[in-house]
């Protein structure tokens, strides 16, 4: 090991013990003392907002002056976020934007001044800032100060309930990504999403419970504890979909839920789900969706209790490589603008393809998505908006 080599490791481990004893408050002072030891001038973390528009700095400890929030867009630590890259200015002294990024979730940046542009010197600020990723990640599990960084409004009660049980937005391994976006992030009402990966699948389902409140909220949780409870009990998609509607019979009765709840294979390509009253999912195949291929009878929605004994149709596809499912809320179609122009599944799709084939990554691709979406409602939301989409890009086999 080189010196160099041990001295990154020495200040990764001083702050790792640091940290085990400290509060989240805590936390933009040990990454700067860290930044200084690793002969940086300072360092600053910057977390996203719920909305993905702004980079919020973590307040500091001390009576400075308090940072600046960074846009998304049209900035280098905007740039940092969005493509996940290393970002380093020209200006004197240098500073470098660094990815936060926990596993394949974009969290933050990390703001150095004086990362020289050595790869050496890079190296180890993109070692450093893999670790704060991780610290903020296991803080936020028990801090209201790093959640309350990413807000810059107030929940309503059923947001803050479906929020709590929401998974991270973007999950992945190196055969399969699945991403998330749902709005209105601060009042959404019945929406909810879930994806998890396990045994070389990947589990995805989307939810939209009738109505707009609490109950509404209370009913996608349900659904969330339902569909997690009985998929780690070794159950399959029939038995998710007849759990759901057996639990929203019982404990909340005439609320009606859709959903798509689906399992891919991520070593063959096998993609297999149940549409419960929900629009059929999307396959888009070398930028161009392939028309009506997932398209199959929907059965009845959620909470009827006509699944728990009857039938439950689980309909099957095979993907290609470098195929992806998109699967979506009503409220993504249904949009509509202040003239009444529907944003419609068309504009949903040529919105996606193009960011997408401009190399945007897919969490970025989805980021933009649902800000079009926005802007096409004037900021004014009048149902929940959830996209979902998969893509499967399995390795290849070596020679």
């Amino acid at each position: 090991m080189s010196c160099e080599d041990a001295v990154l490791g020495g200040v990764l481990a001083h702050l790792l013990d640091c940290s085990r004893g400290s509060g989240p408050a805590e936390l933009p002072g040990l990454v700067r003392e860290a930044a200084r030891a690793l002969g940086a001038d300072g360092a600053r973390v910057y977390l996203a907002d719920v909305q993905q528009r702004h980079l919020v700095p973590l307040p500091e400890p001390w009576d400075g002056p308090p940072g600046e929030r960074v846009d998304v867009e049209g900035t280098l630590g905007g740039r940092a976020y969005r493509l996940q890259q290393t970002q380093l200015s020209a200006a004197t002294p240098a500073v470098g934007w660094f990815p936060l990024v926990d596993g394949v979730e974009r969290i933050g940046v990390l703001r150095i001044e004086g990362a020289a542009g050595e790869p050496r010197t890079t190296a180890r600020c993109e070692a450093l800032a893999a670790l704060v990723a991780l610290l903020v990640v296991s803080k936020s599990a028990y801090s209201d100060v790093l959640v309350d960084v990413g807000r810059e409004h107030r929940m309503s009660l059923q947001a803050e309930l479906l929020w709590a049980f929401l998974p991270p937005r973007t999950i992945g391994t190196r055969d399969v990504t699945s991403s998330a976006v749902l709005e209105p992030a601060y009042d959404v009402g019945g929406d909810a999403f879930d994806h998890a990966v396990a045994g070389g699948h990947l589990h995805v389902s989307v939810f939209d419970a009738m109505g707009h409140d609490l109950a509404s909220g209370g009913a996608s949780s349900v659904a969330l504890a339902a569909c997690r409870s009985t998929r780690r009990a070794g159950g399959g998609l029939a038995d998710i979909a007849r759990t759901i509607d057996r639990a929203l019979a019982r404990w909340i009765p005439d609320r009606l839920m859709t959903a798509v709840i689906a399992d891919l294979d991520t070593a063959t390509g096998e993609l297999s789900w149940v549409n419960c009253g929900h629009p059929p999912p999307l396959l888009i195949r070398e930028g161009h969706v392939v028309a009506d291929a997932l398209r199959r009878r929907a059965e009845l929605p959620l909470g009827l209790g006509f699944h728990v004994d009857g039938p439950q149709p689980v309909h099957h596809a095979r993907l290609q490589p470098g195929d992806r499912l998109l699967v979506y809320t009503d409220g993504v179609t249904e949009a509509r603008s202040a003239s009444g122009e529907l944003f419609g599944e068309r504009r949903l799709t040529d919105t996606l393809v193009q960011h997408m084939a401009g190399g945007d990554p897919a969490p970025e691709a989805l980021r933009r998505l649902i800000h079009v979406l926005v802007t096409h409602q004037d900021h004014r939301l009048r149902d929940d908006a959830t996209i979902a989409l998969v893509e499967w890009h399995p390795r290849r086999p070596g020679p």
